[in-house]
């Protein structure tokens, strides 16, 4: 086999058995005990909305994708709920459904606005209901998101045409995953792969940033306004692939990495790519799975996934949110 087919097949498996072996390492995990809370620090005056990215879920049983996050949220005083959109479709079609959760939310709780954290296809998901209420969210936080696309998404849309089969079959075992993460968390949401890599791809993001310009960068590399509408943005992201050997996410980041040409990234997302309005690390090492604490906190030395989220909400506490 051709060096240039053996790196596509490669990658195409990767992006194959991303998501199987997220469930396999995630049904190992125990179920997570009740944390007690400690303190009120991270105690915000609005709920936190945690939105997940593609292939994403909130609960599956006792499967979680954000490993821990809630739980020390919760510990340190905030109010967290966790959301679930189609684990693949455009981030139109994403928005609208967490639309309908958050207003469903506010009138359940009785709150007046949300703060929306995303990771990855999750930022483009909540900057959507943002720039359309931002009267109903009080900021928007970027983890890992491909705010300016991915060039991972580059690379599978590159397929069509000569390489339509594997375009295909990517985009045929994505739709099948969704439905089976539908069929698992007893949820009934549209799958459509193609839409998500099209929304995720450089030119779907520019699109996308077109309509949604709040917080996006205007220079190079640089960061976004602030506080737009009465929203406040802000983002960090992750470089490097492969921190520990013990977690199959490094391995699979370290082969998508491959898809990358322009800039450093965490596996899915670049460096630049991430930023969005106040950027307050996009350097940490950490790879794309790695932000949401996975597989099992299996991550580099040094560095606490579930810290940034803490730490995060007593940012926002501390202005006034």
């Amino acid at each position: 086999m051709r060096a240039g087919a053996w790196s596509r097949a490669s990658l195409g498996a990767a992006l194959v058995l991303l998501p199987l072996l997220l469930g396999l390492s995630a049904c190992s995990r125990p179920p997570e005990a009740p944390v007690p809370v400690v303190d009120t620090t991270a105690r915000t005056v609005y709920p936190i909305v945690l939105v997940h990215g593609m292939m994403g879920f909130d609960q599956l049983g006792r499967v979680p994708y954000w490993v821990g996050i809630p739980e020390a949220l919760r510990a340190h005083g905030a109010e967290v709920h966790l959301v679930q959109v189609s684990a693949f479709n455009s981030s139109e079609v994403r928005g609208e459904q967490l639309l309908t959760q958050v207003q469903a939310l506010l009138r359940q709780t009785g709150a007046a606005k949300v703060h929306l954290i995303g990771h990855s296809h999750g930022s483009h998901t909540a900057r959507y209901v943002a720039g359309l209420h931002p009267e109903l969210v009080a900021s928007v936080t970027s983890v890992a998101g491909p705010n300016l696309g991915s060039e991972t998404a580059d690379w599978v849309q590159g397929l069509a045409g000569e390489h339509d089969w594997a375009l295909s079959a990517l985009l045929s075992s994505g739709n099948a995953l969704g439905h089976v993460i539908n069929w698992l968390s007893d949820a009934d949401l549209p799958q459509d792969a193609g839409a998500a890599m099209r929304s995720l791809s450089s030119r779907g993001a520019a699109a996308f940033n077109r309509r949604f310009p709040a917080g996006v960068p205007t220079t190079p590399c640089g960061q976004g306004d602030a506080a737009v509408q009465g929203v406040r943005y802000y983002a960090w992201s992750g470089v490097g692939t492969f921190y520990n050997a013990l977690n199959p996410a490094d391995y699979l980041m370290k082969l998508t990495s491959l898809t990358f040409h322009t800039e450093a990234g965490d596996g899915l997302v670049g460096r630049c790519a991430s930023h969005l309005g106040q950027v307050i690390r996009d350097d940490l090492p950490l790879n794309h799975f790695h932000a949401v604490n996975q597989f099992h906190g299996l991550v580099a030395d040094g560095v606490d996934p579930v810290q940034l989220y803490v730490d995060h909400a007593r940012r926002l506490k501390a202005a006034g949110l």
